[in-house]
């Protein structure tokens, strides 16, 4: 084996970002192995059969098996599940081998692998966050291109790589990501306003839509584009939103608090000027993007 080659992965959760990242491996002219586990048969059989992965394992004992012999274990499950695999894999993998993740907080996962990773023989770990996806998950809507464009963020705990990390930083940027490393805290504050304000905002629009007209006939008839659009990332699952309300607490309360105050101001200035500066305000931002 070359000394920081990546050879052999194990994808931990072969759900859509999970199973993306094989496809998007094998489309970057990756000829090695890949192999994956996933709570779900279904998922993982999804993920075999697409091509995702070339191997699968039948159990937990046999992720931690695949894990022994991989040179990068990428942990593409929930944020509270990947604190859990962190924890099952530290005695397992060692120094050689890289762990990382695709979780969508990193402050707490940051601190943790602190605890359990990067000492002497042990196996180094890079927090990691790609901003891309769907408002609905699983193997069946994974595709190669899912990455391409998008930026694939990282919160290292040291500055200098190891080989083994370089080499995975450009399969990263081989599959089409663009990269950035971040301070954990400041990635979890700037998330909160970029990915899960509008996360939380889409599906409380989507709960209230849905109490006071349900499937009233005539909102599937006047509801355009607009209503499509703020409504759509209403479909994703409670499953993972759940981990990132319960590892970014705070930075979520405080933008939903923000958001809170300035409807207020628009509420009461809608036979203002006030309304019209809004306009030009919101007009400015999007002008910029």
């Amino acid at each position: 084996m070359v000394e920081g080659a990546v050879e052999r992965v194990l994808i931990i959760g072969t759900g859509l970002i999970g199973a993306s990242t094989g496809l998007a491996l094998r489309a970057a002219g990756f000829t090695g192995r890949i192999d994956g586990w996933d709570q779900s048969s279904l998922e993982l059989r999804a993920a075999r059969e697409m091509g995702a992965v070339d191997g699968v394992a039948g159990n937990d004992w046999g992720a931690l098996e695949l894990a022994r012999q991989a040179d990068v274990i990428v942990l593409a499950v929930p944020v509270l599940a990947i604190k859990d695999w962190m924890q099952r894999l530290a005695p397992v993998v060692s120094a050689g081998q890289l762990v990382t993740d695709v979780g969508s907080t990193k402050l707490e996962i940051t601190e943790f692998a602190a605890t359990l990773y990067g000492g002497e023989g042990q196996a180094v770990f890079l927090p990691g966050h790609p901003m891309a996806g769907k408002e609905s998950g699983g193997a069946m809507l994974a595709e190669a291109g899912l990455f391409n464009g998008a930026m694939w963020l990282f919160t290292p705990a040291t500055q200098e790589p190891t080989a083994l990390e370089a080499q995975w930083r450009s399969w990263i940027g081989f599959i089409g990501a663009r990269m950035l490393d971040m301070d954990a805290k400041r990635h979890d504050e700037l998330c909160a306003w970029v990915s899960h304000l509008p996360q939380m905002l889409s599906t409380a629009l989507s709960a209230l839509l849905e109490e006071e007209f349900g499937d009233a006939p005539e909102i599937a008839a006047i509801g355009g584009r607009a209503l499509r659009e703020t409504t759509r990332l209403g479909a994703s699952p409670y499953s993972m939103w759940r981990d990132v309300a319960l590892t970014n607490t705070k930075p979520i309360a405080e933008t939903l608090l923000a958001l809170e105050q300035r409807l207020m101001h628009v509420r009461e200035n809608l036979r203002t000027p006030g309304l019209r500066e809004e306009f030009e305000q919101a007009n400015r931002f999007r002008a910029r993007r």
